[in-house]
């Protein structure tokens, strides 16, 4: 009977595996086909500094009022990969975007408009509280409905005409390597909590302009946020490799940030994927990129969650932790 049960046990982890495991196989042709993808002769660009941060408009976030998607939206396919549930869909005035439903949509929302702030290149980013998408394949019980059949929360990311995709850059290896900009990128994402920090979760998108091609080398997917690094038990989060959790504003305002320094680095409480991203940032990394967010008011700070649909106690809880680290930030010495 023991031996039963034990046989028992490890088929049911072996099936586990392979439904974690399908999706995956299922997508790799398209990844290893978009890594292959060489990106043009042009600028790499990572961050480019602000006029005036004071004077940013976070609620609207770096595409402004003018790009907000117009509906009603139409399905045009379903995008594979990633945790979320996407579908690439097409707006009133036919421009094309990313529609990501379910629990990463709110937190990038967010994100997006906190990275993009501090100076960095992002992806652009609006949250509609309900959409209805016509002709989009059902989602599932698993995600919430709204008003006249549509989804709540649902985040839109553009693909405009004038920009092409390109493969992902690393962490440990690009333009930037030993620069101030990017290691001011890693404290970002240890700002807002992004504990699913793998390369493939960066793009390299060539955009034309006056003085020619600019490769942007943003953080394209930035769902595993506003949560908490590590503490993630069970077994599901175990066969998944999880290392936090996402949109948990409680978690967020909870969890640590800075713990102290050592020898002229920081010392983060960041237990997230590639953390020994995070071993090289010095005082001086700190306090630069302290004294970009300092420039946003406590306004700003809310406006980037109320972009988001976070309620009114959720904004106010969030915005009061993100003060909190850039402060943290600002005091190390």
């Amino acid at each position: 009977m023991l031996h039963r049960g034990r046989t028992f046990r490890l088929m049911a982890a072996a099936l586990i595996l392979f439904s974690l495991a399908a999706p995956a196989f299922a997508t790799q042709d398209k990844k290893d086909k978009d890594k292959k993808k060489e990106p043009p002769k042009g600028t790499p660009v990572l961050w480019r500094e602000h006029a005036d941060v004071s004077a940013l408009d976070l609620l609207a976030g770096p595409g402004g009022e003018e790009m907000r998607p117009a509906a009603p939206f139409t399905f045009v396919e379903e995008e594979k990969g990633g945790y979320s549930k996407k579908y690439r869909v097409r707006d009133a005035k036919g421009r094309v975007w990313v529609a990501k439903v379910g629990v990463e949509a709110q937190p990038e929302t967010a994100v997006t408009r906190l990275v993009w702030a501090a100076g960095y290149v992002v992806e652009t980013t609006y949250l509609f509280p309900c959409a209805k998408i016509e002709g989009a394949p059902d989602p599932g019980k698993d995600f919430e409905r709204c008003e006249g059949g549509g989804l709540a929360n649902v985040r839109f990311e553009a693909r405009p005409e004038d920009t092409k995709r390109y493969g992902e850059w690393r962490w440990a290896s690009n333009p930037f390597s030993g620069k101030r900009e990017l290691q001011g990128l890693k404290i970002m994402m240890a700002l807002v909590e992004n504990w699913d920090l793998k390369d493939d979760n960066n793009r390299i998108l060539a955009v034309g302009g006056p003085q020619g091609t600019e490769l942007h080398y943003v953080v394209s997917d930035l769902g595993a946020t506003i949560g908490k690094t590590g503490g993630v038990g069970g077994l599901m989060a175990k066969l998944r490799q999880i290392k936090g959790t996402r949109n948990n504003p409680e978690d967020f305002a909870n969890d640590k940030f800075v713990e102290g320094v050592e020898g002229g680095r920081l010392r983060f409480s960041f237990e997230g994927k590639n953390k020994e991203l995070m071993q090289d940032i010095t005082v001086a990394d700190a306090q630069w990129l302290a004294g970009i967010l300092s420039r946003l008011s406590d306004k700003q700070l809310e406006d980037a969650f109320r972009a988001a649909n976070y309620n009114d106690e959720d904004v106010r809880l969030l915005a009061s932790a993100v003060r909190a680290r850039i402060n943290q930030l600002a005091a190390v010495k």
